[in-house]
């Protein structure tokens, strides 16, 4: 059900072949005059794929141009973060940026010759994807937060993320440390093999995003507990938030957006922003919402420092925590 639904949401993106070629942007009044590309970090079909791919149909109606997804997957996105810092900073390039790649990964790989928060600015935030806190029924008796931080400071539990340093990693982390709670990380590498670990008892609970977790969620094979945003996620709205819970202050939203090279010409960087903004529809949250995203809107007025602030903090908390790359 889950890459069925993905599929559905995926297919209202552009699917068109790769056409590139290098080329300076003009000083004033700049227009694309032929077709973009946006590098996604992470493999076709999903979540975050669907994300930028709904992005790039926004600014391709808007500018009047193709804009193609090259999807370079790898080192935890700094395959594609590079290539895109590597190609010209004329517009024509834009990377999917994340709070994984901008708050995360400067820190997971110090050597991987790219820092995404210095090295690229913001064209425009397009949404937030919550992980959702969720227990294996037959493992766990608590049916709500508090209970749960009081059982699991009774008896050792095992949990399970998406991989080490992943946006589902950084959310238990998170977890444990402000619920002042211990508990042994078996990281997998992905969703599936995470999902059939839960399924299978082989681990007491996880962090997943609202994708993958909500048909589980729904069949009563997993008992959702709580989401990692500040909002509750639309897919699940009767899951409380972790603050809701009893976490106050506790957020860690996987958000998603634009970005360009930090010497892309002034004049291309406010074409390309009033594009965002302008194509940001009713219509166009509507999709991101039926492909488990949020849509998440941050005025361009505030969106250097918002982008700015939030990979410090992502910065910090990883390095606190210790977060290690495979």
């Amino acid at each position: 059900m889950l890459r069925r639904n993905l599929m559905t949401a995926l297919s209202a993106a552009l699917a068109v072949p790769v056409l590139t070629r290098p080329g300076q942007a003009q000083d004033a009044g700049w227009k694309p005059d032929r077709p973009l590309r946006v590098i996604v970090t992470f493999p076709p079909g999903g979540v975050m794929d669907i994300s930028g791919r709904l992005g790039a149909e926004l600014l391709g109606q808007v500018l009047g141009q193709p804009v193609v997804v090259e999807n370079r997957a790898g080192a935890g996105g700094n395959v594609g973060t590079l290539a895109a810092l590597n190609a010209p900073a004329d517009g024509y390039t834009i990377l999917l940026g994340s709070m994984a790649i901008l708050g995360v990964n400067p820190v997971l790989y110090p050597r991987g010759g790219v820092d995404a928060s210095k090295d690229f600015i913001p064209l425009g935030t397009i949404g937030e994807v919550a992980n959702i806190l969720s227990v294996v029924p037959r493992k766990v008796k608590a049916a709500n937060l508090k209970d749960f931080i009081a059982e699991a400071k009774q008896r050792p539990l095992i949990y399970g993320s998406v991989g080490n340093g992943s946006s589902s990693h950084l959310a238990a982390a998170t977890f444990l440390k402000m619920a002042g709670i211990e508990a042994t990380h078996v990281p997998y590498r992905g969703s599936a093999p995470l999902v059939t670990a839960m399924l299978s008892g082989e681990v007491d609970f996880g962090f997943d995003t609202t994708a993958t977790s909500t048909p589980h969620i729904r069949s009563g094979a997993f008992r959702a507990l709580a989401a990692s945003t500040t909002r509750r996620a639309s897919a699940l709205p009767e899951v409380p938030t972790m603050a809701e819970a009893g976490l106050p202050g506790y957020d860690v939203g996987l958000w998603t957006g634009f970005f360009v090279h930090k010497d892309t010409p002034a004049p291309v960087v406010a074409t390309l922003r009033q594009a965002m903004a302008k194509g940001r529809t009713a219509a166009f949250e509507e999709k991101l919402k039926r492909a488990y995203v949020d849509p998440l809107a941050v005025p361009e007025t505030d969106l250097v420092r918002w982008t700015a602030e939030s990979a410090a903090r992502w910065q910090a908390v990883s390095r606190e925590l210790g977060l290690q790359a495979d």
